[in-house]
């Protein structure tokens, strides 16, 4: 089940891409990012006071690093993206994200994913890879560009990461999310600001902010953390690459772009390495007694 709550997050995110398409012509990248944020960060944070997620003590240090973490990962993604190209830009931010986990998990909790991992990871980023180098358009090798994708790749990895660490120690999956993203949505408020957003002020704009900001963020989102529950930051991060092939299909039946021949054996890389992880244990926790113990005080409101 946890699998298939980050894998319908995945489906969700890999939205993205079409809306902005089918959206406003004179829509900016940044902006739409800025506003996808503030109404999925509000939204996130009146869930997690609606449900009561927010009681108890909480480590404002770790919840301020994932809202940085968030707000890092938008910019610099789509920074990225312009200066190195879609393919290149996805290749190294998407990809970087699982490996980065893993690395992260190892040096702050002694977890190492493992083989099953390592191959699901090996076979789903083989399989970005191929998706984005078949799709149209060119890319430059920009070194800033690389380095903003990789920025964007770690950021992303490290809030995963750090919410996964606070879910397990007994923090709502809920109020997680919502304290990260609300901190994300106060952080690009100036990108909102100094931005160009005529694209809000037609309906066809407000339209697309309220959809990103509702159900590749917010519902999406909670899907994320609940997975994040039961599974490695590490085993989440691999099966959100479930994002591009989603990308790939609606562009495919929504703005009528060719797959190919090369862009079928993406698709089935990332189906293999994405099938590798459904066929293996369920993700590694340190302490897994003490994380279900206070997740089930959680749910019965005794925190």
């Amino acid at each position: 089940m946890a699998r298939i709550q980050v894998l319908l997050a995945a489906v969700l995110f890999g939205t993205t891409g079409t809306a902005q398409a089918l959206g406003p012509d004179d829509s900016n990248p940044l902006t739409v990012g800025a506003a996808r944020i503030l109404v999925g960060g509000a939204l996130l944070a009146a869930l997690g006071f609606a449900d009561g997620s927010f009681r108890g003590r909480w480590p404002l240090h770790l919840v301020a690093v994932t809202g940085t973490g968030v707000a890092v990962y938008q910019l610099a993604f789509f920074e990225a993206v312009a200066r190195t190209g879609v393919a290149v830009g996805a290749i190294v931010a998407i990809g970087s994200g699982p490996v980065v986990a893993g690395v992260l998990e190892r040096i702050l909790d002694g977890v190492w994913p493992g083989r099953t991992w390592a191959l699901a990871t090996a076979l789903a980023t083989a399989g970005v890879a191929v998706l984005t180098l078949a799709s149209k358009g060119s890319a430059e090798l920009a070194p800033d560009g690389i380095a903003l994708a990789l920025l964007a790749g770690g950021a992303y990895a490290g809030y995963t990461v750090i919410a996964k660490d606070l879910i397990r120690t007994g923090h709502g999956p809920t109020g997680v999310m919502g304290a990260s993203f609300g901190i994300a949505a106060v952080l690009l408020l100036p990108v909102l600001a100094l931005g160009q957003t005529a694209w809000l002020h037609e309906a066809r704009g407000i339209g697309l902010a309220l959809y990103l900001g509702l159900l590749p963020t917010a519902v999406a989102y909670v899907l994320f953390a609940r997975g994040l529950r039961r599974l490695s930051a590490s085993d989440v991060t691999t099966t959100v690459l479930a994002e591009p092939l989603t990308a790939m299909l609606l562009g495919t039946l929504a703005l009528d772009e060719r797959i190919g021949p090369l862009g079928l054996v993406g698709a089935a890389l990332v189906l293999a390495g994405l099938a590798a992880l459904a066929l293996a244990p369920g993700g590694r926790t340190p302490s897994p007694v003490a994380a279900e113990a206070a997740l089930d005080d959680v749910a019965a409101g005794r925190r």
